[in-house]
């Protein structure tokens, strides 16, 4: 008999349901059991999987690995994602190995390089991928220097926080004075620069921004799955041009992110984003982990998060074609169940005891990139 495969998600995106739910629906019917920590009691990743803990806060990089190996030890963990604190757990491989567990992640030196976005486009751009133009600022005055020769060759400027992911402190800037327009209607991505110095000279502590170019439509992401041996085994491109979705094979996108998968041991699951300057396609992002979206590769035949775990497990599912590819979509919110208690309820069958219940936080910030610059899905994509 086949034995289950258990796998464990660490505060993990919301829309990572899908995710879970694609590994109980594997093409290869194996039974699949999963586990979820949060920091948040209420999140539906929670409710979605078969136990359930509430996660420690305040936990340093090193304690967190001390946690995760517990976790993994006790709960009989075969394969882990790790989202919260991936470089320090991906530096403890080897003892994760060790309790029996398989990490689905890249690797430390993987992650590194794509923490901060400037040294991404740096080592990026070495390897003769296309990055756009951009400035590290640390104060008011770089910040209105990179605007300034921005704006002098026709672009808008645009800045996010040089560690980051999912849109969170994305904004372009605007020479508008602060007005009405400001106030009615939706919040803007817009601020205006006036503004953003002055917040920036009494700010207690420097920033740490990269500032580009605004970079049009269409949104590229590419979704790479990448074996142990740097050889890429699928890569679709997911397309994002306003509300309309879609999906592309075309090489001017999947050739680029294939080399910077496999030249950077960007291993397991990995997603690789592209807009376009000009006439030609530059890399925006890199995610080391899963993207939120992965799932709606289900709609080309595809169940990517399986394939994954196959590969994690060293059960190579070889190279992944889609049959076809599916129709333009939208995404849409819907409701998800969540626990009726505030303490996940865990299986009856599991006797393990729970960690103390912590309090929740106010809840992380959702990844939303505003319509103007290639809207994202309300829950993280």
């Amino acid at each position: 008999m086949v034995s289950r495969v258990r796998v464990w998600l660490n505060r993990t995106y919301a829309e990572n349901v899908f995710f879970m739910d694609q590994l109980r629906r594997n093409p290869s019917d194996r039974a699949v059991e999963i586990h979820a920590t949060h920091g948040d009691a209420d999140s539906p990743v929670l409710a979605a999987a078969d136990t359930a803990e509430l996660e420690p806060e305040g936990l340093s990089p090193a304690a967190y690995v001390e946690f995760a190996l517990d976790q993994c030890q006790r709960r009989g963990i075969d394969v882990f994602v790790p989202r919260l604190h991936q470089s320090a757990v991906v530096a403890h491989r080897a003892e994760f190995e060790a309790v029996g567990t398989a990490l689905l992640a890249p690797t430390p030196e993987a992650v590194a390089v794509f923490e901060d976005k400037v040294v991404a486009y740096e080592a990026v751009r070495a390897i003769g991928t296309p990055v756009p133009p951009w400035w590290r600022v640390r104060s008011a005055e770089e910040l209105v220097a990179a605007v300034e020769e921005l704006e002098a060759d026709g672009h808008t400027a645009c800045f996010k926080p040089a560690s980051g992911a999912g849109g969170v402190g994305f904004r372009m800037i605007t020479r508008s004075p602060f007005s009405m327009t400001h106030l009615n209607g939706f919040p803007s991505p817009y601020v205006p620069l006036d503004l953003v110095v002055e917040a920036l000279r009494q700010a207690e502590e420097p920033v740490d921004w990269l500032v580009m170019p605004r970079l049009e439509q269409p949104e590229v992401s590419v979704d790479c799955l990448t074996g142990p041996d740097n050889r890429v085994r699928l890569a679709v491109g997911r397309t994002k041009n306003g509300r309309r979705r879609g999906f592309t094979l075309h090489e001017q996108w999947l050739e680029p992110a294939r080399r910077i998968a496999e030249g950077f041991g960007l291993h397991h699951l990995s997603n690789i984003q592209f807009r376009m300057y000009g006439d030609r396609p530059v890399l925006m992002d890199v995610n080391t982990r899963p993207a939120g979206g992965l799932h709606q590769l289900s709609q080309c035949g595809i169940n990517a998060p399986w394939a994954a775990v196959q590969l994690a497990l060293g059960e190579d599912p070889g190279e992944i074609t889609p049959p076809f590819l599916g129709q333009d979509y939208t995404v849409v919110s819907g409701p998800r169940p969540l626990r009726p208690v505030t303490l996940p309820h865990q299986r009856t069958q599991e006797v393990e005891p729970l960690l103390p219940a912590v309090p929740a936080p106010a809840g992380e910030p959702a990844e939303a990139t505003p319509a103007d610059t290639g809207a994202r899905a309300t829950t993280r994509a």
